[in-house]
């Protein structure tokens, strides 16, 4: 059936594969067909699933995971008196809609782990011999601040000391960082305020305020494997021992993201930031 098929394909009713948690997903699988053929069925079937893979010498069966979020399937020609059926030569069209989970995460793709949402169809000749085709779709689930915890918008500070050194040159470098709230969006101003007072005999060369997104792959409620990347920041003037930096009205741009709300995934979580360094 390889050249009697002309067109085997999953056409979505949105040219930009983009759907939110909840709403329907329509589209058809259309076939062109150069002569007239006999199937035994056309299958349809709409997977959301989250998959880690972290394959660095551990056990595939201690670094692998998985778990589904949507497992549809459906038949949209069926040889209900297990008779084959004939297709004429043409187009053929076959339409399906069906309601997205209210609660889905994000599509995500990484290295070690990603979330996809995929619409699969397979069509089995009567000789035995099956074609199978796929079309991705992306699921963006937004978060809109104005509806989460009212907390979030309050200011945020935090206090630390830490020892450095030992002996005479050793001492202690403390520091004060607030946010003036704790959560953003992309495009959005983090407003810093910042006091590093340097009470050790050395000084300190460089002082950077940074925005840090981390990403954590799990499997079977494991750790595998975290990834840091620098998202923003700010570096300061050194500090003489004995001396303060003080910080007021500084701000780290959080910059365009992927969609990262995967609210409902066990597997794969994603965190920002701000951190001190010296």
């Amino acid at each position: 059936m390889t050249r009697k098929l002309l067109k085997f394909q999953i056409i979505l009713d949105r040219d930009s594969l983009l759907y939110l948690p909840g709403q329907v997903l329509v589209g058809r699988v259309l076939l062109e067909t150069l002569e007239s053929t006999a199937v035994l069925g056309l299958h349809f079937h709409v997977l959301g699933e989250c998959t880690v893979n972290v394959a660095k010498g551990v056990r595939r069966d201690k670094s692998y995971d998985k778990e589904n979020y949507i497992d549809f399937r459906m038949k949209l020609l069926d040889d209900f008196d297990n008779k084959p059926i004939l297709l004429s030569a043409g187009v053929h069209c076959f339409p399906f809609k069906l309601g997205l989970p209210v609660s889905l995460p994000s599509t995500f793709l990484g290295q070690h782990g990603w979330i996809q949402y995929y619409c699969k169809t397979s069509l089995q000749e009567s000789s035995g011999i099956t074609h199978k085709n796929q079309q991705v779709f992306i699921v963006l689930n937004p978060i809109d601040l104005n509806l989460e915890d009212p907390l979030l918008s309050d200011p945020l500070e935090a206090s630390v000391s830490h020892r450095v050194g030992v002996g005479p040159l050793g001492g202690t470098i403390r520091c004060n960082v607030g946010l003036d709230k704790r959560a953003y969006v992309p495009g959005e101003n983090i407003l810093l305020t910042g006091e590093i007072h340097n009470q050790t005999k050395l000084a300190i060369k460089l002082l950077k305020y940074a925005l840090i997104e981390t990403v954590q792959f799990f499997a079977h409620g494991k750790l595998l494997h975290q990834e840091r990347r620098e998202l923003a920041a700010l570096v300061r003037e050194r500090i003489k021992s004995g001396s303060r930096d003080v910080l007021q009205n500084g701000h780290l741009t959080v910059p365009p993201l992927p969609p990262t709300n995967l609210l409902g995934c066990h597997l794969i979580r994603i965190r920002y930031s701000v951190c001190v360094s010296i």
